[in-house]
């Protein structure tokens, strides 16, 4: 743990010297040729930086916070600000009507079951009552454990950060298990940093120069369809961060199932084929296909490579070790 946090200190202080790198080359020479090969050893360090840790926590969050986003964040006015929204998952909130739903604050109710639920998970694990439990429901539990433990570190980092820079951070998660169809999931509440970051760099240019070829409407399939696999490809480099092995493509078959069956719901509801289903029914189909397909083809690597085992075991190494100290601290 020593080491993991010496590497943790040598990873951030290498962060803001890059991040402060860029904020200069990019305010002197203008987008272009030149300025992407000025800015090419910085994306190369980034894509390495995972590889520093041995802990999945600081692997998958480095991997998250700067080798997929810190190269695609815009140009703030300061460089502390620069530094924030450039290697922290965040987002202003403009609230714009259309989208006003997606961007209220969690409740204080919400997040209370929330914790409470992700307490109850924990003394499962501290107890070992999770492996005297078949696959189906361990997996059920492991993944709202996952699902809440990032929705905890993003939203704790978007409070924080929203604090120091005096601004309101949009959420990254917005209850996805309330969509109403896949759609409402991927582009509106699952991790809605990486549809803001995809759209304008994979959907939009694909959409644009495929329009001329096959023409807009299907055009737009294409744009949804590449999101979907730049998102497969991204998370089957998590992966490769997490076990170090070579990739099954298991993760970016997950995604471009669900880019089809998300292009041929949109299409349907283009089409007015038959009246839209009660929102419950919708939601409850929505859960149901997004849990089994990630069960078929998300988790089976996290299962066979003991992944799952790493992420509680580091869990509970957490737990003990606030415990001891607040033990020294009473004592």
């Amino acid at each position: 743990m020593e080491e993991e946090l010496r590497n943790l200190i040598k990873v951030w202080i290498s962060a803001f010297i890059s991040i402060s790198y860029c904020y200069y080359i990019s305010s002197r020479i203008s987008k272009g040729f030149l300025r992407l090969l000025s800015l090419l050893p910085i994306f190369i360090i980034f894509l390495l930086i995972p590889l520093f840790f041995s802990s999945v926590h600081f692997c998958v969050i480095s991997a998250f916070f700067l080798t997929w986003l810190a190269p695609l964040s815009p140009l703030p006015s300061t460089l502390s600000r620069f530094f924030c929204f450039a290697c922290f998952p965040i987002k202003t909130n403009q609230k714009p009507s259309s989208s006003q739903t997606y961007n209220k604050p969690m409740s204080k109710w919400v997040l209370a079951s929330k914790v409470m639920i992700f307490s109850f998970l924990l003394q499962l694990y501290s107890n070992n009552y999770h492996n005297s439990l078949s696959q189906l429901p361990f997996l059920a539990i492991f993944t709202i454990h996952i699902y809440l433990e990032a929705e905890f570190i993003l939203f704790s980092t978007g409070t924080l950060l929203s604090t120091i820079l005096g601004c309101e951070i949009e959420r990254v998660f917005n209850e996805p298990y309330l969509a109403t169809s896949l759609q409402d999931f991927w582009s509106r509440r699952w991790n809605r940093m990486v549809p803001s970051v995809l759209r304008p760099t994979v959907h939009i240019p694909v959409q644009q120069y495929t329009t001329r070829l096959i023409g807009p409407n299907l055009a737009f399939y294409a744009g949804v369809l590449a999101t979907f696999l730049v998102s497969g490809l991204m998370h089957e480099l998590i992966y490769f961060y997490i076990i170090r092995k070579s990739p099954t493509w298991e993760v970016t078959c997950f995604f471009m199932l669900h880019g089809v069956v998300t292009s041929l719901e949109i299409w349907v509801k283009s089409m007015r084929l038959c009246p839209p289903p009660h929102r419950a029914v919708s939601s409850l189909v929505v859960v149901v296909f997004v849990f089994f397909t990630a069960g078929w083809l998300f988790t089976p690597q996290v299962l066979r490579n003991n992944v799952h085992k790493r992420v509680i075991n580091e869990c509970l190494f957490v737990i003990d070790f606030v415990k001891s100290h607040l033990v020294n601290i009473v004592m």
